[in-house]
């Protein structure tokens, strides 16, 4: 009995570091938020600030996107070079890698997207707080 709570009270504690090494690695320059806040954030956007915030949020999901998309082509040309009988088969382990290539490839263009309109936000409610 005593081995089974000893052997809990470890694993929560090795649990609660993970938790919280995880927490600072993607909270690292705090430029991290979740769906809800994001949202909220769009929702109560107003002043080019505000926009400047939104547009530097998707600049560096861009770059972190597109720097995933290049590790992917990466492994993805070595994958494509295996062209043995067990890799022939489909779905080819080349294929995933591919699909993930342009998932990445494809949510950098969405955040590129999103930072350009709220670049012009952000031109747009400068120019208009000046007049």
């Amino acid at each position: 009995m005593t081995c089974n709570r000893f052997a809990a009270c470890v694993l929560s504690l090795a649990l609660a570091g993970i938790g919280s090494a995880y927490g600072a690695v993607t909270s690292g320059n705090g430029d991290h938020y979740t769906k809800a806040q994001l949202k909220q954030m769009i929702r109560e956007a107003h002043t080019p600030e505000q926009y400047r915030v939104l547009a530097q949020y998707y600049d560096e999901q861009q770059k972190y996107f597109l720097l995933k998309a290049a590790e992917e082509k990466q492994e993805w040309i070595q994958l494509s070079q295996n062209t043995t009988a067990l890799a022939a088969k489909y779905p080819r382990p080349a294929d995933a890698v591919r699909y993930q290539y342009e998932c990445y490839t494809a949510k950098a263009s969405d955040a590129r997207d999103q930072s350009m309109r709220f670049n012009q936000l952000v031109a747009m409610a400068s120019t208009s707080k000046a007049q």
